[in-house]
């Protein structure tokens, strides 16, 4: 079981990493991130919202609201420039991270 911290704190690198395909609309994000994470992050509405909100005030992403082909009104999001440059710098963060802790834990938590 993951903890919420731990979601919390990886929410912007994962959602960011969403959009790196082309634009898409919340429940799309969590889908995809509950189909890719294995169903182990399920990102309520209540939860991704603010973080996208945070984004878009930071002008890591874009969003338009448009109707779709259902007639439902959508808010699309787009990563930007800034976007993509605060994913790199979070990519790294997590790669250095992930050594440091492989390089604690080995051997002694195997």
């Amino acid at each position: 079981m993951l903890s919420k911290e731990l979601i919390a704190v990886s929410s912007i690198p994962i959602i960011l990493s969403t959009l790196i395909d082309g634009e898409s609309y919340g429940y799309e994000i969590i889908k995809k991130v509950k189909e890719v994470s294995n169903g182990k992050i399920l990102y309520s509405d209540g939860t991704l919202y603010p973080v996208l909100r945070k984004l878009e005030d930071k002008e890591f992403i874009l969003s338009e609201w448009r109707i779709a082909e259902n007639q439902k009104r959508r808010r699309y999001y787009t990563i930007t420039q800034k976007g993509l440059l605060q994913l790199k710098e979070e990519k790294q963060s997590w790669e250095f991270m992930n050594e440091l802790l492989n390089n604690l834990w080995t051997p002694s938590l195997t």
